[in-house]
Order: C-alpha cells, then structure tokens, then sequence
C-alpha cells in the first residue's frame, strides 16, 4: 500500500495564495486607489484592514501550529517508507526513513492541543536495542489515511 496526502497539502498551499491576493486587492482597492468608501457596515478601513490581517495570519500560520507535514508512506517491498517535509509558509528539510520490515520494533503515538496536533515515532531494532526515529507530524493525515497507516503498521509490528 502506498499513499501520501499532496492533496491536503495542495489545498492549504491554495487558501493560503488566494488569500494573500484577497489581502493584496482589498488594499489595492482601499489605500491605493480608494475606490472604498468608509465607514463600510458601520466600521473604519482600520479595522477592516485589522481582521483581514488577523484572518490572512490565521491561514498562514495554522499549517505551521498544527505541524502540517506532507507524509509519502509505502510498505511494498522489503521496507517501510516514510518521506515527509514540512509544509508551511517555508518548506523544512525533506527527510526519508527507510525501515527492514524484520527490524521494524513498533511505533508510538502522541497527540497536543486536544487532538489536533499528532505524530508518530517510528522505532527500529538495532543489535540489542532499539532506536527511535524523529517523529513524523501526521495531522495533515486524513481519518482514512490514518487509518490505513495504522494498519499497516500493526501488520508488521512484533507481537506484544
């Protein structure tokens, strides 16, 4: 099974430009042609500009508080594959995890912000040990892709 969630992140990538050419028009039309009467609905340009700055702000930063991380994930093969980046105002390194599915010790989940934030951390056999990865941000995961990583990891999980 192979997957990823370039869609969710497409979409988020999206709001957030044509936001900021809703931003950049509103003013266009407020400040530099001022082609906008105000008081509009009973409130000055001022504080028209403030809730489009605070709402702008909001889609902007909302992929980053939330760790939106794009998630390729693939268990054909030999391995469990992970690549992931962040995905934000500014992209983060793009990393790769690469696990035997014989050496494949289990994962942990942890989730903040009443759910909102998730991630999971892959761990791998190593001689007589075991080693944590990272953890991968997967909040801009679907139900169903959750759902279906899960799954897949659980197959290949050693039995407790």
């Amino acid at each position: 099974m192979t997957f990823d969630n370039s869609k969710t992140i497409i979409s988020v990538r999206i709001k957030l430009f044509a936001a900021t050419v809703l931003f950049l028009v509103y003013v266009g039309l407020v400040y530099a042609a001022k082609l906008i009467k105000f008081p509009f609905l009973g409130m000055s340009d001022t504080v028209w500009t403030v809730i489009l700055v605070a709402l702008w702000l909001i889609i902007a930063f909302y992929p980053m508080i939330l760790n939106y991380q794009f998630v390729f994930f693939s268990d054909e093969g030999e391995k469990l594959v992970f690549r992931y980046f962040t995905s934000g105002i500014v992209s983060g390194k793009k990393n790769s995890v690469e696990i035997n599915k014989r050496d494949f010790a289990g994962y942990q989940t942890e989730s903040r912000f009443l759910g909102l934030v998730k991630n999971i951390i892959l761990l791998q056999k190593i001689g007589l040990g075991v080693a944590k990865y990272p953890p991968v941000w997967i909040s801009a995961l679907s139900k169903e892709q959750r759902s279906k990583l899960f799954t897949s990891l659980n197959t290949f999980a050693p039995k407790a």
